[in-house]
């Protein structure tokens, strides 16, 4: 290859040079100097990163059973199983991508991968019912390390078409690995390989991250802010406590019989998310270094799209839990086949996600009200299907409107990240990342906490059938909500 340099006399001289392209290993890029790139390889391993903690939100699910037989769990303690990972998960987002902007986003997304293998070890290895409590929340933290930097390198090391691109495959991956952590565990499970049972399902992440880690040397770029800020100690206390104050009482109250720390907790939550407000207004106006600055909201697609994320991600973490209790507990379906009921949600989800790049350079953000109109008529026909066939509902009935409402999912999740960070500045893609991350994640927990709680409530005084077709309505209704906002969101996707 050609290659230009100057003497230093100023002279330009060209020579023919042979470079090899390495990602930096030491100290961040000059501030001066272009974006580092970060190729195909080096995409393929951050998505894979990615999908690690993602899949671990759902996967538990199917094994639920098979872990209270064994270790001797009731109802409650099952639920902390799910709880404690999606709070430790979720609470520790925003602190992560700081930590990445701080010290190399690289750095952090390897330290993250280590760290979740060895937690993912501890899950696997656990003897008792709280020591798998106390390593699902080591592994929620580690995954909270992880994530953030995947979405804050794809923002900092891609531009123009490659950024939507890469946006782009980030969403088909999300989708992907919440429907196929259902179809995974669900294989493990039955399979029983070497029989390890329901440990298989934490101990297949740990030859997943030795495959990522020696991709993620060589092919990931090292980026960090420019001009990294300190951590606000006091401000990442005050977002810790407003968010287990909301979703620990959500996710606990209705297995524990909603005892009076539930109440307390919630009636806690708006003076805590009060405090933290006024917390990082005064650090930002006092020239400080708030952990989420106030300024990020102000700006409009980042605002709306979080926004949009709320209802969207919601719904589709209520409606992953409440079919897969359907099909198994109402149907009496196997693990395989009630994640293998999701397969046409997953196919179709990925087709809109790989179409959706063209589909926005022609119509921008009106993609996002298409795609919700398509998932309310995918949730109506399912909804219909389950209500007129119960008890005799099978898979095959449901695809259709599986299909349908995958191909909604697909284009809306994956334009609504480029919304989210399309005016972000580069040096603070850690702090976007995590508050659309943190967003996402607080969105799935309410999901399966609110319509899991409907879903439940409805199914114990009536037929599972109608219980279903009534929680899929009431995600229909947030879906066509979904719709109506979007129309608000800046034309151009960013």
């Amino acid at each position: 290859m050609r290659r230009l340099w100057y003497q230093a006399d100023g002279a330009r001289r060209v020579g023919r040079v042979t470079t090899t392209t390495r990602p930096s290993r030491g100290r961040p890029p000059s501030p001066t100097a272009p974006p580092p790139a970060l190729g195909s390889l080096g995409l393929f391993t951050v998505l894979l990163g990615a999908a690690l903690p993602l899949v671990d939100f759902f996967i538990v699910n199917v094994a639920l059973p098979s872990i209270g037989r064994d270790l001797g769990a009731g109802e409650a303690l099952l639920e902390l199983f799910v709880a404690g990972y999606g709070l430790a998960y979720a609470v520790l987002l925003v602190l992560g991508g700081r930590l990445g902007d701080l010290f190399g986003r690289r750095r952090l997304f390897l330290a993250g991968l280590v760290a979740f293998g060895v937690t993912s070890l501890l899950c696997g290895l656990a003897p008792s019912a709280w020591a798998l409590v106390a390593a699902r929340v080591a592994q929620g933290a580690a995954a909270a390390l992880l994530l953030p930097q995947v979405l804050a390198t794809l923002h900092s090391s891609t531009t123009g078409a490659r950024r939507a691109r890469a946006m782009s495959l980030y969403g088909a991956t999300t989708g992907l690995a919440f429907v196929s952590g259902q179809i995974l565990g669900g294989l493990l499970v039955a399979a029983d390989v070497a029989g390890l049972g329901w440990r298989a399902v934490f101990l297949v992440n740990v030859p997943a991250v030795l495959l990522v880690l020696p991709l993620a040397l060589r092919t990931v770029p090292e980026t960090r802010a420019a001009a990294p800020a300190p951590l606000d100690v006091r401000g990442t206390v005050l977002l810790a406590l407003a968010l287990v104050s909301l979703l620990a009482p959500l996710t606990e109250g209705r297995a524990a019989g909603w005892p009076l720390w539930t109440w307390a907790a919630l009636a806690a939550f708006p003076l805590l998310a009060a405090a933290f407000w006024r917390t990082e207004r005064r650090a930002e106006l006092g020239g400080g270094a708030p952990l989420v600055p106030p300024s990020l909201l102000r700006l409009t697609p980042l605002r709306r799209g979080l926004v949009l994320v709320l209802p969207l991600s919601g719904g589709f973490g209520g409606f992953i839990l409440v079919v897969a209790v359907a099909l198994q507990q109402g149907l009496s379906l196997g693990p395989i086949a009630s994640g293998a009921a999701l397969a046409p949600m997953a196919l179709a989800f990925f087709a809109a996600s790989l179409a959706g790049p063209r589909l926005v350079a022609r119509w921008g953000t009106r993609v996002i009200p298409a795609g919700a109109v398509l998932q309310a008529a995918g949730l109506g026909m399912m909804a219909w299907t389950a209500w007129s066939s119960w008890p005799d509902l099978t898979p095959w009935a449901l695809a259709p409107g599986m299909a349908v409402a995958g191909l909604g999912q697909g284009l809306q999740l994956p334009v609504l990240f480029r919304v989210v960070l399309a005016e972000v500045p580069a040096d603070r893609a850690g702090v976007g990342s995590g508050v659309m991350v943190t967003t996402q994640q607080s969105a799935l927990a309410l999901g399966v906490a609110t319509l899991g709680s409907l879903f439940l409530s409805l199914a114990a005084s009536g037929p599972m059938g109608t219980a279903l077709a009534t929680t899929l309505l009431v995600q229909l209704a947030l879906a066509l909500l979904t719709g109506l906002y979007a129309l608000r969101l800046p034309r151009a996707a960013g």
